[in-house]
């Protein structure tokens, strides 16, 4: 993998993202309840975003794999009872429990994070926004977009391995569709969310049928690249280790760019949830739009980031609903 990005390389979104923050705060003024907003700690944790940042950078540079696990983990803890932390809790029966579950990574990079701010601001920030800062960090580091993240999100005290119903490999566009609409997003913020898939990777398990015994055909998906299945099939053979994971970006593993979309309009997708993408009329303009512009990455870039924070602030815990746990892995 190439060299860390350093944190200014994509300042040039900046005002941009600056006005989109500015909006979203506007809009939260009209909840009773106190809703996230940048700067939400201010003089009470000052350098909650520079402790959680030097974390990240160390674990990244350690093992780079905590960049997709991690960006996954904030996305399955938002569409879970919202953004609550609440995927963190450890429990016989909590959501990290849950089988989609049992391939996330990252959980020590966010305790780390949580015992530094515990040292330096004790009882004050929360789990779910130290998750909501490292999954936008880490995407910087691949060479993402940088994004101002609202805060002051509360952790959750409720953790159900039963409640983690979330969008699956091979989802046809209208399953994500109504998926997405569930939590208030719309599709464009589907496909720019799934995209972030360009830093992803899955296991074999997942997707190994589609490559060789598609729907029981005995044949590959007929949507698929025929230059690309020896390729994964290489990776991922019939009777090889299922939990063998694949980058779902071949070409550009583990940089953030515009790389998977393009892989998506070449019949390159790993996943069949991912391909739908393209082959359905209404996602497949969305990509196009992304890809057609002179300069793709920054708008690609600048849609994601404003996705991210939409996602970020699903269900949220404001007031009596939640907490600031002590520690991330239990409630208090």
């Amino acid at each position: 993998m190439g060299s860390v990005t350093k944190f200014n390389h994509h300042c040039f979104l900046l005002p941009l993202l600056l006005i989109l923050a500015a909006t979203t705060t506007e809009q939260a003024t009209h909840h009773f309840l106190p809703r996230p907003r940048v700067g939400y700690y201010g003089s009470a944790c000052w350098n909650v975003e520079s402790i959680v940042r030097s974390v990240v950078e160390s674990n990244f540079q350690a093992n780079p794999a905590n960049a997709p696990g991690i960006l996954r983990m904030h996305f399955h803890d938002c569409f879970v009872r919202g953004c609550d932390g609440s995927v963190l809790l450890d429990g016989p029966n909590s959501e990290r429990t849950a089988i989609p579950n049992l391939s996330l990574r990252g959980f020590n990079v966010i305790a780390e994070a949580k015992t530094q701010l515990e040292i330096a601001c004790p009882q004050t920030v929360s789990c779910a926004d130290i998750l909501a800062l490292a999954a936008r960090d880490l995407v910087v580091l691949t060479g993402g977009p940088w994004w101002p993240v609202p805060l002051g999100r509360l952790d959750g005290r409720v953790s159900l391995a039963s409640e983690v119903i979330l969008p699956g490999p091979t989802d046809s566009v209208a399953v994500q569709k109504q998926m997405f609409a569930a939590k208030n997003l719309n599709t464009q913020d589907l496909v720019v969310l799934v995209a972030g898939h360009t830093i992803g990777t899955a296991g074999c398990v997942v997707f190994r049928d589609r490559f060789f015994n598609f729907n029981n055909t005995g044949s590959p998906d007929p949507t698929i690249d025929p230059s690309f299945i020896p390729q994964i099939q290489s990776q991922c053979p019939i009777n090889g280790n299922p939990a063998t994971r694949v980058a779902l970006d071949t070409g550009s593993e583990g940089q953030f760019d515009t790389s998977y979309l393009n892989n998506l309009r070449n019949g390159r997708g790993v996943l069949e949830s991912d391909q739908n993408l393209w082959t359905a009329p209404e996602t497949r303009a969305i990509v196009e739009r992304l890809l057609g512009r002179r300069f793709p990455f920054l708008l690609f870039g600048f849609e994601f980031a404003r996705s991210m924070v939409k996602m970020s602030e699903i269900e949220i815990k404001t007031g009596l609903d939640g907490e600031i746990r002590r520690v991330c892995s239990a409630v208090n």
